[in-house]
């Protein structure tokens, strides 16, 4: 994980990127600390609010996650029910504010967490941007030890209604502060090409911190072709509203 000088704004008024949904007690931070600095090299320093126990500032070097271990009931009524969820208690990760380029590691940091909350408490995590569930045995499979979009960002796909079009998008570019990508393809065509197109879009995009508007254009180096932002539009696949960009292959 990178180490930059600039210091995040810590900020718990930040949506939560993850709910932690667990049976019984949460963790003490002494057992959570030990836990990720045997993972990830750490120091994390974690400090309860004196007036609000359950409530966690976690931070490892610049990086700084804001963590309620439980969520007050009347932030949860209804949460359980929407969730399909049977766990007695609810809590939520939401890192700080920081700049698009660098939301990366940020992202990084608060999944380090929700992974550790998880895992110690036999729980499940549930991306609240991506709307998918974590169990511990998920969890394996991503370490978390670096940065890797698809731990982020899926791409998924859909078919579009009365079309012979294909609809694939990312869902999860809006946690880096930034407009999803889509694009479409043929019916009955290999989905690599445009999966690969929207992943290496999302690499670059990510590495500059730099938005993209209606016709420009961008270079994929490892590609080897050039994508042209050809619409802007809002849509709603999972029940949100987002905005996407589309991205189109220049020939």
């Amino acid at each position: 994980m990178r180490i930059k000088k600039k210091s995040p704004k810590p900020s718990s008024k930040r949506p939560p990127l993850y709910f932690i949904g667990y049976r019984g007690a949460a963790p003490v931070l002494d057992e959570l600390g030990i836990w990720y600095d045997r993972e990830y090299g750490g120091p994390l320093n974690l400090r309860a609010e004196t007036a609000s126990p359950e409530s966690w500032q976690a931070t490892h070097g610049p990086w700084t996650a804001h963590v309620v271990m439980p969520l007050p009931a009347t932030h949860t009524a209804g949460l359980k029910q929407s969730l399909a969820w049977e766990h007695d208690q609810i809590g939520a990760i939401a890192p700080s504010i920081m700049p698009p380029r660098e939301m990366p590691d940020m992202i990084l940091f608060a999944a380090r967490l929700a992974r550790g909350l998880t895992l110690l408490t036999q729980g499940t995590a549930y991306d609240i941007t991506t709307q998918q569930y974590v169990n511990p045995s998920d969890w394996q499979d991503r370490p978390l030890t670096h940065f890797v979009m698809a731990d982020h960002v899926p791409v998924m796909q859909a078919d579009e209604d009365q079309s012979d079009r294909i609809w694939h998008y990312t869902l999860g570019l809006s946690k880096f502060g930034m407009d999803e990508f889509e694009t479409f393809s043929p019916r009955g065509l290999p989905d690599s090409q445009a999966q690969e197109l929207l992943r290496e879009t999302m690499s670059e995009l990510l590495g500059t911190g730099h938005p993209l508007k209606v016709g420009n254009q961008l270079r994929l180096a490892l590609l080897g072709q050039s994508i042209e932002i050809a619409n802007y539009r809002t849509a709603a696949p999972a029940g949100r509203t987002l905005s996407f960009r589309e991205i189109r292959l220049v020939l």
